[in-house]
């Protein structure tokens, strides 16, 4: 499923919706209600969400604090819901044993930086990273979840989107207002340039981060003709970084997020690429999605998080070192 036009900008079937917004604000707050008291691990619980459905770089950034907080001598486990997997957890990730199917694109992609636990259950999937040894959990979303209480939360907002049209389900992208969110939080990280100045928004509420996604440099994409395909919440922001490799992309087709991909879908994106005398490209959560034997055909883009300012890194990890 891919995000109406509509949830981007001001229109009037967001206007004509905005009554249906009270009925998922209402049920989110009688959820809240009948969970009961959150659970408190003996150990802190960082947490990376967002306000909007879809993509904002929650991944990334959770595998950036992951491997800082290893570099310091911390022992961080991920935990993910594992949207998408038939395995219901709490069950350690392994690469070498799961595929997507199993426990979802992104935990594969956190378990290469850390352990990562999925559990439908976050209650659950908390206690058993605890018992085998974690000295703080990184959650990957979850930042709406009721069940499990957080000692720092973290807002990833992709600075290229905002809050869309700043409505809530169904009428726009937002899970909840942004004034509540906000309220929650103890800091927000902007990815990619502000072009709605978020942080403006964001004010005083509190501290305001920016970084922004960059490719891993790759001689065998560089220069070269691709035919990108991406099956993400915005594509988009995929093709833009292909451009800043200086790819040239001869052709593109977007898919649903975590698409799941078969066989004959793959024959027929290298056959069009052939055609064109291109790679085939794609995303590193999309080429998880792929089947095994499509990997030697179709090339991913690796990515990481680059901070703007130079200290940046290190005064987000020293707010989580001690309020955790």
């Amino acid at each position: 499923m891919r995000a109406p036009e509509f949830w981007h900008v001001p229109s009037k079937t967001g206007r004509i919706l905005s009554p249906l917004s009270l009925l998922w604000r209402s049920g989110t707050a009688l959820r809240d209600l009948t969970t009961g008291k959150p659970w408190a691990a003996s150990i802190p619980i960082v947490c990376i969400g967002n306000l909007t459905a879809g993509g904002a770089g929650k991944t990334p950034l959770a595998i950036d604090l992951a491997r800082a907080l290893l570099a310091n001598r911390q022992n961080p486990h991920l935990l993910s819901r594992g949207y998408g997997s038939s395995l219901s957890g709490p069950i350690l990730v392994d690469p070498k044993i799961h595929d997507a199917s199993d426990v979802g694109d992104e935990p594969l992609l956190l378990a290469e930086a850390a352990p990562t636990w999925i559990s439908r259950d976050r209650v659950a999937g908390a206690k058993q990273a605890i018992e085998n040894g974690a000295n703080l959990i990184i959650m990957d979303d979850g930042f709406q979840n009721p069940t499990l209480a957080k000692s720092f939360s973290i807002l990833a907002i992709d600075g290229g989107y905002g809050f869309g049209n700043g409505r809530v389900i169904p009428a726009g992208p937002l899970r909840e207002t942004v004034t509540s969110g906000l309220a929650r939080s103890d800091a927000a990280v902007i990815i990619g340039e502000d072009i709605y100045d978020i942080a403006k928004t964001i004010g005083d509420a509190c501290p305001v981060f920016r970084a922004r996604i960059v490719a891993i440099p790759d001689p065998d994409l560089t220069d070269k003709k691709v035919f990108a395909f991406a099956g993400i919440a915005r594509p988009s922001k995929f093709y833009a970084t292909l451009q800043e490799m200086n790819c040239d992309i001869v052709g593109s087709r977007n898919f649903p997020d975590h698409h799941k991909f078969d066989a004959e879908e793959v024959i027929k994106i290298c056959d069009h690429a052939s055609q064109l005398g291109a790679i085939p490209v794609t995303t590193e959560k999309d080429y998880v999605r792929l089947p095994e034997e499509a990997h030697a055909l179709i090339k991913s883009v690796h990515i990481s998080l680059e901070w703007e300012e130079a200290n940046a890194h290190e005064r987000l990890l020293e707010k989580v070192l001690v309020n955790g």
